[in-house]
């Protein structure tokens, strides 16, 4: 699975993370990319956003107060169904457990905070690379 923009849309992406500030930036740097991406800044509100903008990758926080990145990633998923969605962990963790709770979670790639802009769309695009 290859997400890319068409002719028709662009790739819809959804930034969730509880620092404000890195989900609006991350939003805004897509959307200046040419991507519709919006920012969310909790689990409950990213999947009332999702069931509505259908995102084609989302860019998830792990660790996030009441709903962690994992969970939502699972539920997610679940609400998607059989439609394409690339899910991506940006978060500061690094070990052993983060690593296990996002492969339990189903997330196609793993990125440590800070990422680089060019590290987070090679992973929109290579899912599982």
């Amino acid at each position: 699975m290859v997400v890319v923009a068409t002719r028709e849309r662009p790739a819809r992406v959804l930034c969730v993370d509880d620092s404000r500030d890195a989900a609006d930036s991350l939003a805004a740097l897509l959307t200046a990319m040419g991507y519709d991406a919006r920012a969310c800044y909790d689990g409950p509100t990213a999947l009332r956003v999702a069931a509505e903008f259908e995102p084609d990758v989302c860019l998830l926080d792990l660790n996030m107060p009441g709903m962690d990145g994992d969970e939502l990633a699972r539920r997610l998923r679940a609400d998607a169904g059989d439609a394409p969605m690339i899910l991506v962990a940006i978060t500061g963790r690094n070990d052993a457990e983060a690593r296990l709770r996002i492969e339990a979670a189903g997330f196609h790639q793993h990125l440590v905070k800070p990422a680089a802009v060019e590290q987070i769309v090679d992973a929109m695009r290579k899912p599982g690379a």
